[in-house]
Formats: structure tokens, C-alpha cells, sequence
């Protein structure tokens, strides 16, 4: 049974209004709102966002939205996340001059035509587009040479679906992906499965949980360096279950042959 309170509440939540973000924020006028985070609440229609003109930071992912023309306003936007959306038209973010990271992973863009109206973007560091992590892509990533075309045709960028592919750091994040490549193909030498020590844990479980912050800013490191460590989890899992495959394997090549006469 829906209570009329209920009903009221989801449907504010469909359409971003002046009254939601004042509410959700504590801020009297919408000018002095800095960082919004409207993640998962069912919202299709972006309302009055673009009087929000002093937004830094925006997060409105795992919504329902389609189309991002409010935002066309937010000159001083630095940080978009619309991950998990159904947006296929990125042509108002043309004009939010300051975007340094856009994450539009989990949505319908299905041709690189799509992203160059990003190309006058020139702060624009940081694209993504797939997210393993959370199993969000997009039709264009299936096209295998996506990641080469949006490299020559953003000359700015440094971190491309949470990899970073220039500067300080990219040697790491090649060597990892080397490594995961090595993992998934299985190790061999002189076609034969190489043997592995017994491996244990650097670190305790609980040496990396990490308190929360009311902070934004902290709060959107926190969830990207927690992201990079569910990454890491995920291939310490690949490693651990290859590992125990090998050593199954060089078990079974050394017990003894029995015949039966």
C-alpha cells in the first residue's frame, strides 16, 4: 500500500526542482550550490539544474535520464558523472567550458560522431566510457579500435575508462593490465605450466577500509580509490583461482601412472 507521502516523494524525485534542491542541499539560493549528488534516484528530468550556475561537481548517476540540455548552463563544471543512464546525445555538454572528467559509462552512445562535439572541450582530461568495475559500457566501446580514435582525436587526455594512458602513473596501469592479460592466458614456459610458490597476503583484510567524509571532494576520491581496489580484488581473485588451477594440474602430472594387468 502506497501512502500518499510516498507517492509525493517519488515523485519529486523524478524531476530535479528548485524545492528538491534546496532541500537536499541546505542552500537557500541555487547560485551558492557547489556539489550535488543525486545518484539512484530515479530522476528523468533535470528541471532547473542549469540555475545551479556555480556547480564544480555533479553526480546524477544510475538514473533514468536521456537528455542533458539543462547542464548546457554549468560553465564552471569541472566533474560530471551520468554513469548508468540512458543518455545517447552528448552535444549540450559542448558548452561546459571547464569539464575536466566526464563519466558517461552505462549508457547508449553507439558511435564515435557522438563525442566530438567534446573536441572544444580543452580541459577535458578524463573520459570514460566502460567501467569493468561495475559492468557499465556503451555500444561504441564494442568497435575495437574506439580507444585509439578518441586518443588522437582528444589530445588532452590522460585517463581514458579509468586507465591512465599519459603521464605520471600509465607505466602502472600498463603493467597491470599486463599482468591480468598474463593471468587470463595462464602462465607457461617451454609450453608447460610454470610452478607457483605459495602465495599469502601482504597486508591484514582490514588494512584498507577506510573511514567516510561528508566532504565531496573527499567522498569522490574515496569512491574512485575504493573502485581501483575492487579492481585490484577482482584480479587477486583471477590470480588466486589460476594459481590453484596450475598447482591441481602439476599434482596430477606427478602422481604415479598405475596400470592394470
Amino acid at each position: 500500500v502506497l501512502f500518499k507521502s510516498d507517492i509525493l516523494k517519488n515523485a519529486e524525485f523524478e524531476k530535479i526542482t528548485a524545492v528538491l534542491l534546496k532541500s537536499r542541499t541546505g542552500e537557500f539560493d541555487l547560485e551558492s550550490i557547489l556539489f550535488l549528488k543525486f545518484r539512484g534516484l530515479g530522476i528523468h528530468d533535470l528541471g532547473c539544474i542549469g540555475e545551479c550556475t556555480s556547480l564544480e561537481r555533479l553526480d546524477l548517476s544510475g538514473n533514468n535520464i536521456t537528455n542533458l540540455a539543462p547542464l548546457a548552463s554549468l560553465r564552471i563544471l569541472v566533474v560530471l558523472n551520468v554513469s548508468a543512464n540512458r543518455i545517447s546525445n552528448l552535444e549540450p555538454l559542448s558548452s561546459c567550458d571547464s569539464l575536466q572528467s566526464l563519466n558517461v559509462a552505462g549508457n547508449v552512445i553507439s558511435s564515435i560522431e557522438t563525442l566530438q562535439c567534446l573536441q572544444s572541450l580543452r580541459k577535458l582530461e578524463s573520459i570514460r566510457l566502460k567501467d569493468n568495475t561495475y559492468n557499465y559500457t556503451n555500444p561504441v566501446c564494442r568497435n575495437s579500435l574506439y580507444r585509439t580514435i578518441l586518443l588522437e582525436m582528444f589530445a588532452n587526455i590522460k585517463v581514458l575508462d579509468g586507465e591512465r594512458v599519459v603521464g605520471r602513473g600509465s607505466d602502472l596501469y600498463q603493467l597491470c593490465k599486463d599482468i591480468d592479460d598474463t593471468i587470463k592466458a595462464g602462465t607457461y614456459k617451454n609450453g608447460q605450466l610454470s610452478e607457483h610458490l605459495d602465495y599469502k597476503p601482504w597486508v591484514e583484510d582490514n588494512y584498507w577500509e577506510i573511514k567516510r567524509s561528508n566532504n565531496a571532494i573527499v567522498e569522490e576520491a574515496y569512491k574512485q580509490f575504493n573502485d581501483v581496489l575492487h579492481e585490484c580484488r577482482l584480479l587477486n581473485s583471477r590470480a588466486t583461482h589460476m594459481i590453484s588451477q596450475t598447482e591441481r594440474s602439476m599434482s596430477l602430472k606427478k602422481q604415479p601412472k598405475q596400470y592394470t594387468v
